[in-house]
Protein backbone atom coordinates (compact mmCIF):
# COMPACT_ATOMS: atom_id res chain seq x y z
CA UNK A 1 0.00 0.00 0.00
CA UNK A 2 1.05 3.26 -0.54
CA UNK A 3 2.41 5.58 2.47
CA UNK A 4 0.87 8.52 0.64
CA UNK A 5 -2.65 7.28 0.46
CA UNK A 6 -1.85 5.86 4.22
CA UNK A 7 -1.12 9.23 5.56
CA UNK A 8 -4.39 10.78 3.62
CA UNK A 9 -6.40 7.91 5.10
CA UNK A 10 -5.86 8.37 8.43
CA UNK A 11 -5.60 12.58 8.11
CA UNK A 12 -9.29 11.92 6.76
CA UNK A 13 -10.06 9.88 9.50
CA UNK A 14 -8.26 11.61 12.11
CA UNK A 15 -10.48 14.84 11.35
CA UNK A 16 -13.98 12.55 10.53
CA UNK A 17 -13.37 11.11 14.32
CA UNK A 18 -12.49 14.73 15.90
CA UNK A 19 -15.86 15.63 14.46
CA UNK A 20 -17.92 13.44 16.04
CA UNK A 21 -16.31 14.03 19.13
CA UNK A 22 -16.72 17.64 18.94
CA UNK A 23 -20.47 16.85 18.04
CA UNK A 24 -21.06 14.44 20.86
CA UNK A 25 -19.17 17.13 23.47
CA UNK A 26 -22.09 19.80 22.41
CA UNK A 27 -24.78 18.05 22.44
CA UNK A 28 -23.52 17.12 25.67
CA UNK A 29 -22.80 20.49 26.62
CA UNK A 30 -25.71 21.92 24.99
CA UNK A 31 -28.81 19.16 24.93
CA UNK A 32 -27.92 17.46 28.54
CA UNK A 33 -31.37 17.68 29.73
CA UNK A 34 -32.61 15.88 26.20
CA UNK A 35 -30.27 13.36 26.46
CA UNK A 36 -30.78 12.35 29.86
CA UNK A 37 -34.10 12.13 29.33
CA UNK A 38 -33.57 10.11 26.48
CA UNK A 39 -30.93 7.65 28.54
CA UNK A 40 -33.56 7.41 31.56
CA UNK A 41 -36.40 6.19 29.60
CA UNK A 42 -34.00 2.91 29.30
CA UNK A 43 -31.84 2.99 32.12
CA UNK A 44 -32.19 4.29 35.69
CA UNK A 45 -29.15 6.74 35.85
CA UNK A 46 -28.25 9.42 38.60
CA UNK A 47 -26.98 12.53 37.13
CA UNK A 48 -23.53 11.54 38.35
CA UNK A 49 -23.58 8.26 36.78
CA UNK A 50 -25.15 10.14 33.67
CA UNK A 51 -22.10 12.39 33.76
CA UNK A 52 -19.39 9.94 34.56
CA UNK A 53 -20.66 7.63 31.43
CA UNK A 54 -20.38 10.38 29.55
CA UNK A 55 -17.24 11.59 30.10
CA UNK A 56 -15.33 8.56 30.46
CA UNK A 57 -16.84 7.53 27.21
CA UNK A 58 -15.74 10.45 25.41
CA UNK A 59 -11.80 9.92 27.02
CA UNK A 60 -11.91 6.60 25.89
CA UNK A 61 -12.90 7.81 22.44
CA UNK A 62 -10.18 10.21 22.12
CA UNK A 63 -7.82 7.77 23.39
CA UNK A 64 -8.66 5.51 20.87
CA UNK A 65 -8.27 8.84 17.99
CA UNK A 66 -4.59 9.19 19.32
CA UNK A 67 -4.10 5.11 19.67
CA UNK A 68 -5.19 4.33 15.86
CA UNK A 69 -5.25 7.43 14.27
CA UNK A 70 -2.51 10.18 15.29
CA UNK A 71 -0.18 7.55 16.33
CA UNK A 72 0.18 5.88 12.78
CA UNK A 73 0.16 8.81 11.07
CA UNK A 74 2.93 10.37 12.70
CA UNK A 75 4.96 7.38 12.93
CA UNK A 76 4.43 7.72 8.50
CA UNK A 77 5.10 11.08 8.61
CA UNK A 78 8.44 10.26 10.07
CA UNK A 79 9.64 7.61 8.57
CA UNK A 80 8.69 9.49 5.06
CA UNK A 81 10.80 12.48 6.28
CA UNK A 82 13.65 9.91 7.18
CA UNK A 83 14.08 8.76 3.69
Amino acid sequence: MNPDFLCRFLLGSLVVNYVILLIWFLAFVLARQWMRGLHTRWFRLSDDSFDAIHYGGMAVYKIGILLFNLAPLLALYFMGRGS
